[in-house]
Parts: C-alpha cells; structure tokens; sequence
C-alpha cells in the first residue's frame, strides 16, 4: 500500500499498517478457541442470569448436534435469527455457525412485508425466533421457504424457565429452543470443514435502493474485522479483564461484531440489555456490570445523560466509549465525558464492510468530531464524479477497500457491478474528507439515505409504501435533523382530489407496513412535488424548505 496520510499517525500512535486476516482458520476455530481458555469465566449475563464460557460452548454444541441430525442442517445452509439481546442469541449463533450455517440477521420488529421479502431473498428453511415476535413469522410463512421454526425466551440455556410472551397458535409444530438444546445433548456433533472464504452472515441493509440486500460476510471478513479492531486499540485493547454491556442489538453488525465477536474472543464479560427503551433496568445494569467498554449510537448516549439516575452509575472502571452507527453529536458526548470521564469515540463503517472502516485510537482523549483514522490493512480513496481521487481536505465519495469489505450482495450481480469501482473499491455512497493526518470527517451522504437512530432509512421503500395508501397520489421522502434520533423521516404528499385522508391516516398506515424507526415522524400535504424536466422528484428542494 501507498504511503498515505495516516500511516505517520499510525506510527505516533504504534498501531500496526496490517493485521493478518488468516489468524484463524474459521471464526469458530476463533471461538472455540476462546470458550477452551476461558471455560470457567462469564461469557454473557441477562435476566439475573449467567452462561459461563463452558456454557454457551455445551448449549452451542448440543444446538448444532440438533441442527444437524434433526433438521439436517448442511454447510453453506441459511438459518435466520430474529430475536433481542437474550442469551440464546449467542448459543443460536455459535450453534448455527458450528454446524457450517450462515446466519441470517433480522430486526425482531420487523413488520411481515418485510420479514417476507428477507426470508425469501436469502433461501431461508430454519429459523430462531424470539416468542414475543412469533405472530410476525405467522402472518407469512405460507409465503416462505421456511420449513422449521424454533422459539426462543429469555431462559433458554440456562434451564430456567422465565417468563416469555406466548408463541403465536398459529405457528403449528414450532419447536422450542429449550427442547431442542436438551435433545442435542443426547446426539453426536460432526465438525464441519470451515475456511475464511465460507459464508458467516448475509447482513441485510438497503444499499442504495428500497428492498433490502444481503451483504455477504465470509469468515475472514469478520476475523480480519476483529484483528484491525484490536489493532486500532492499541492503548486499550479488548482483554479478558473487560466487562462490556451490550444495549445496542446483536442483530445489527456493529454490536455483533465489536460486542460480541471481538469481546468473546478475549474472554470479556458481556451482560446483554434486552430493552434498552426501559431506561431505569437500563440503569440498573450498568449500576451492577460497572462496565470497562461501552458501545452505543448518539441517541443511546443521549438518552442515558439525560436520565436522572445516570449519576449513581460508577463509571470508574470505564476505559472505552465507542460511537457508531450515526454521527456522535459534540455535545452529547462532551456530557457523557462530564459523567463518565470519558470521550465518546466515534467510528464509521457499514453492513458491507464488517463494518468498521475507521475508528479514533486512544492516543485522540479531546473529542474529534471525525471517525479516526481508517483500521490497519485498509485503503480509502475520496473520488469525485469522475472517480478522480480528490486532494487532502476535499470532499469526495468514501471508497474502501480491505479484508473486511464483503465479496458482495447475495445473488445481485447486476448491483454489484456498479457497488465497487474498477480497481475494487466498495462504493460507500458516504462523502467525506480526509485531514492531513488522515482523520475521516463525514461530510454528507451522496444518496438520500435517512439514518434514523443508526438505522438505514431508504426514501425508495417509505414512498411505495405511503403512494399504496388510498388517497396518495404522490410523495416523497426526506430526512430532518432531529434532537433525538439524529434524523426523522418526514413524508411531503400529494393527496387525491376531495380525499379525506389526514396526517394520521397516514401514518397509521405506515405503521402497519414498516418497522418504527421507517414510519414517518412528519407529514405535510402540498399541492404539487418539485420535479426535473424528465419528471423526478426533487427531493433535495423539498429537503431545503
């Protein structure tokens, strides 16, 4: 690689140019690593609750004997997990990746639409479902390839039976995950042959247009990811002494790969918040964890400074705030800093690259208002719209490359034609500017992609959606700064002529077709939409009112 601008603060910084993303064979020779050596310790805890490491290393074993010799689960097979922050999140995981799987990672509040069109993408026969999110997967599995659905609560592992939210009657011949990990036990496990180059997950994310796709991450990517994150540590890297409360969910890459793969790696403690909305349990378990590591989005960040009770937290131990997901707002982390002693250090990266590209190493103790420098063994070019490499402080598309970055969107050849450009960059459709000590600032977003709380938000998808309700004749999307969730959704629509339609009508429609965080905050009828001579919606002039 190229001397370039961060390779100097690299070496300030003693953080390695490369890791090596073939240190493990396979992320479960990875894992199955760490449960050997630290078989005694706590892995995860929830619900008053603890698995040991030796734990989710037998619960995990017995979930894969199941997968294999009951519903002959083969390598390469697609095995979706719907579900919070439980403990049978991590067995359903290892379970599944152990029996050679590729986990299929899905939003427990996804609405049916949208669990319908993810199942059937991604080839789906099996998958884990949280109970309370049953009566999803039993609006619309007769549309679905899905043959085997297992439910899981909040006991599941650990041989208590807590309470859980009623598996939907509908669903005829669901299994539960207690009784499949009991009948496990009593069958023979079969090592699959793994390598780096073995599918791991199909992380779902809308890309560039509507409907969702699926990043396909190997074995390798999320190993390489893993490394470069220790790496970019350097001051404070991951250890066994860690203590990490995940609230942010696994189902999304950032906490899946930086919470749990990476923590689990080196023997962290790991205590998972189910409902991270029910602010004073929230409290109370960071009160018991007395984290050393915490990750979160700006609006989690936001809501705990604002909490009453954050004060009786002990933040003593706390050594590592981390950000993604969404911009960290300069304030919310120069309160947090006030609370915890501590800054909120920011990283960017996406589904398609594992996800993190860059990340601010320890050596930054002043918030930077950048994401960092870019994690060893990665290269990024700022490209103008002629994909010429703009200078040092000028805006540009962020494109990646490196051994986190995806091989590509499952089954999409014709998208992944134009995802990457000609020399194998991933086109981000991020624009940002580099300093001259190679510190990333993102500058704006070259789509109309929303982030709402960290979340993708796609104008494409809300638009069909609201133009099916009866009296739209049109609309359009666009997303406004917002206090609490960094962007809200706000909805500019043309109503039919004499239509009784009102702004709640409308919403409430949304509501039954998309998940919360997609459903407009905002709506405002207008009489026409701004359009182009060749009749497309302006949606940047609607954003400028």
């Amino acid at each position: 690689m190229t001397e370039r601008p961060w390779f100097a603060t690299y070496r300030e910084c003693e953080i390695p140019a490369e890791i090596n993303a073939d240190a493990h064979v396979s992320v479960v020779h990875m894992l199955d690593d760490a449960m050997k050596a630290h078989a005694q310790k706590p892995a995860f805890r929830s619900f008053g609750q603890t698995l040991s490491y030796a734990e989710v290393d037998r619960q995990s074993r017995n979930f894969a004997s199941y997968l294999q010799t009951k519903l002959g689960v083969r390598k390469g097979d697609r095995i979706a997990v719907m579900m919070p922050n439980l403990l049978a999140f991590p067995i359903a995981f290892l379970g599944i990746i152990r029996a050679g799987g590729v986990q299929v990672n899905v939003n427990p509040l996804y609405t049916p639409r949208e669990l319908e069109h993810q199942l059937r993408d991604a080839g789906v026969k099996i998958m884990v479902v949280f109970t309370g999110s049953s009566a999803t997967v039993a609006e619309i599995i007769a549309a679905t390839p899905l043959e085997a659905v297992i439910t899981a609560g909040p006991g599941d592992g650990t041989g208590q039976r807590l309470p859980s939210p009623p598996v939907d009657e509908r669903l005829k011949g669901a299994i539960a995950l207690a009784d499949a990990l009991v009948e496990g036990a009593a069958l023979d496990f079969k090592p699959v042959g793994l390598n780096g180059d073995d599918l791991l997950f199909l992380q779902y994310t809308g890309g560039t247009t509507g409907l969702s796709k699926g990043a396909a991450l190997s074995h390798r990517n999320l190993i390489a990811n893993t490394e470069q994150f220790k790496a970019a540590m350097r001051g404070a890297p991951p250890s066994s002494e860690d203590v990490i409360v995940t609230a942010i969910p696994l189902y999304h890459i950032f906490a899946l790969m930086v919470n749990f793969i990476t923590y689990f790696s080196v023997g962290a403690d790991n205590w998972l918040v189910a409902n991270p909305r029910d602010m004073d349990s929230f409290i109370q378990t960071l009160k018991q964890a007395k984290p050393t590591v915490f990750m979160g989005v700006n609006t989690l960040y936001a809501a705990l400074v604002a909490h009453p009770k954050i004060a009786e937290v002990d933040f003593s131990n706390l050594r590592l705030s981390g950000g993604g997901g969404a911009a960290v707002i300069a304030a919310t982390s120069e309160r947090w800093r006030q609370i915890t002693g501590q800054i909120i250090r920011e990283g960017y990266g996406l589904s398609e690259t594992s996800p993190v590209l860059s990340f601010n190493p320890m050596r930054v103790t002043e918030f930077s208002a950048t994401t960092g420098l870019p994690v060893p063994s990665t290269d990024i070019k700022l490209l103008d719209d002629s994909d010429r490499e703009v200078a040092i402080g000028e805006a540009g598309e962020i494109c990646a490359k490196g051994p986190q970055v995806m091989r590509g969107y499952w089954e999409k050849p014709e998208v992944n034609a134009t995802a990457f450009t000609a020399d194998g960059y991933f086109r981000t459709g991020d624009v940002g500017m580099l300093d001259q000590n190679g510190f990333l600032k993102i500058v704006d977003r070259k789509k109309d992609m929303i982030l709402v709380s960290g979340f993708n938000v796609y104008p494409n998808e809300i638009e069909a959606v609201a133009t099916a309700c009866p009296g739209v004749v049109e609309c359009a999307c666009v997303g406004v700064s917002d206090e609490k969730t960094g962007e809200a959704v706000k909805l500019f629509v043309v109503k039919a002529p004499n239509a009784s339609l009102t702004e709640e009508d409308l919403v409430v429609y949304c509501r039954k077709e998309m998940t919360a965080y997609k459903t407009p905050r905002i709506v405002q009828f207008i009489d026409a939409l701004p359009k182009s001579n060749v009749g497309k919606i302006l949606r940047r002039e609607l954003r400028d009112q």
